[in-house]
């Protein structure tokens, strides 16, 4: 892929409006170093790639895409595939912050569990093998 010269691409519409809808990205691709995470946080989130690991290794096969989460921000759910969470964890491990990504697009709410069933459903796995 060629760059282009910045010189020749068009100007700017919103160049100098105090209403430009792109203001409020203008931090987004910041390089800004976040707080320290503490040990605390980084072992729990350490824990939860772990759990997510097994959480996917047991559910996917069964047809489960990944996790829905309810936003308190938005009140809606967000779900988010296997992967994109993933990614998501790993970079809040890296960055110690996550990045806005774009939503699932259309997703079946009937292909994604909560938390808290992933939980209950390994559990049940790791009840009902260790009986046997």
């Amino acid at each position: 892929m060629r760059r282009v010269p910045h010189e020749v691409l068009p100007p700017d519409p919103f160049a100098d409006d105090p209403d430009d809808p792109a203001r409020e990205l203008a931090g987004i691709g910041d390089d800004e170093l976040a707080e320290p995470m503490d040990a605390q946080a980084r072992a729990e989130l350490l824990a939860d790639l772990s759990d997510l690991a097994v959480y996917q290794a047991l559910l996917e096969p069964r047809g489960v895409r990944g996790i829905v989460v309810d936003c308190g921000e938005c009140d809606q759910p967000h779900f988010h595939d296997w992967h994109l969470l993933r990614a998501s964890l790993e970079q809040l491990l890296a960055d110690g912050r996550m990045r806005p990504h774009e939503p699932a697009f259309d997703p079946n709410p009937a292909d994604y569990v909560s938390w808290d069933y992933c939980r209950g459903f390994a559990d049940g796995i790791t009840t009902t093998e260790s009986a046997y």
